[in-house]
């Protein structure tokens, strides 16, 4: 399969279950981060602000992945990742059992104070 060139080209490219998974993550972070634009890296859509990486996520063969890239965000919300965590800094979820909102908002949320504190350095 070819690299997706849009986020649109990788979701179209899924099979449904996980497809609808991530488009249901992807409006999640689009409300919790109006203002952030969304791109390809690494071969999976991302998401930045200001310039600057916010969020990615993946879809793979038997579960997605939301990838904050930070381990602040992952020791602030430790205790509520915990069923969601592997690796270093992977949140891991399956189609039936997606990530929940309120979660993927405090992840995005966590994320932009981040990057404005790290603007502001």
């Amino acid at each position: 399969m070819a690299a997706p060139t849009s986020v649109d080209d990788y979701l179209a490219a899924l099979p449904e279950a996980p497809r609808t998974a991530l488009e249901k993550l992807r409006k999640t972070i689009k409300a919790a981060a109006p203002q952030a634009t969304e791109t390809i890296s690494y071969q999976m859509p991302a998401f930045k602000l200001d310039g600057r990486f916010l969020v990615s996520y993946a879809a793979f063969k038997n579960h997605c992945s939301l990838f904050p890239a930070s381990r602040k965000v992952l020791e602030a919300h430790g205790e509520e990742l915990k069923p969601y965590f592997s690796g270093k800094g992977t949140i891991r979820f399956t189609t039936d059992k997606p990530l929940p909102a309120a979660l993927v908002r405090k992840i995005v949320k966590a994320r932009i104070e981040e990057n404005a504190e790290l603007s502001r350095r």
